[in-house]
């Protein structure tokens, strides 16, 4: 039986504004990032997915030390010129450059490339996908809630839902991440951000933070408000507003808890 694998590694790495003698050098720091920041300057993180079988001979898929050269001595360089010489170019630009100079690890191979801005946005290359480009951003909102269903008897909801289903509701923080999925235009951008984040705001946002979700929406006055539902109806409200967008919805996801969140998408 041929067995397949993934593995993805994250890289960490600062762009420096002038030439950066360290990369000459040993890594010091990889878990903070290397390089390391010198002054203020961007720090961002890339991460690689590769798919294959193992080397028999080590048991890798493939040495992350070798990711992370790799990964630095193509990448690095690009960015450097990207964003402190003159051929700038976007992030949309950027990430499918990357897939490009990633794409080569026989007999392995490049599955995802993920570009991380910040620790909310992210723009990533999915191999099935390619020309198209994925991003993902993420809000948050807070909301209580409570776990009832009204055809169910007090005792049956008490053993299916537990605390959840306490009459007077309980709260979250909630976390959200909307991704949105399609081809850049001709000047390299898929969406305005601000565009974006105001959509998701006003549509998403105005309208769950700070509510009691069974009384003050609509949708959860029959629909039991668990993760999943909500990350569905979130879904279903943000779907439309980008019918005519060049960047379509891809996905929802949502964090009810650090160790639960439940993701949604359509064919």
């Amino acid at each position: 039986m041929r067995r397949m694998f993934r593995l993805t590694r994250e890289v960490r790495f600062s762009v420096n504004a002038s030439r950066d003698p360290q990369l000459s050098g040993t890594p010091t720091n990889g878990y903070g990032g290397f390089p390391s920041l010198t002054g203020f300057g961007p720090f961002l993180t890339v991460d690689v997915t590769l798919a294959g079988p193992l080397d028999p001979v080590s048991g890798y898929l493939l040495n992350i030390k070798q990711i992370d050269k790799t990964v630095r001595d193509r990448v690095i360089p690009v960015f450097g010129q990207a964003i402190h010489g003159p051929g700038r170019k976007t992030p949309a630009q950027l990430v499918d450059r990357l897939y490009q100079m990633l794409e080569a690890w026989p007999p392995l191979s490049l599955e995802e490339v993920g570009l991380n801005l910040t620790p909310f946005l992210t723009y990533s290359v999915h191999a099935s996908e390619r020309p198209m480009i994925r991003l993902s951003q993420k809000f948050e909102f807070s909301a209580t809630h409570r776990l009832h269903n009204p055809k169910a008897t007090d005792e049956e909801n008490r053993h299916i839902f537990g605390k959840c289903n306490n009459p007077h509701g309980h709260g979250h923080n909630y976390e959200l991440q909307v991704t949105l999925r399609g081809e850049p235009d001709a000047n390299g951008l898929l969406i305005d951000i601000p565009d974006f984040e105001r959509i998701v705001s006003t549509t998403v946002l105005d309208r769950f933070d700070h509510k009691n979700l069974n009384i003050e929406l609509p949708e959860f006055r029959e629909l039991i408000p668990t993760v999943e539902n909500i990350a569905m109806t979130i879904h279903q409200l943000l779907k439309p507003r980008f019918s005519n967008s060049r960047a379509k919805l891809a996905s929802i996801t949502v964090w009810e808890t650090p160790k639960t969140w439940c993701e949604y998408s359509e064919p």
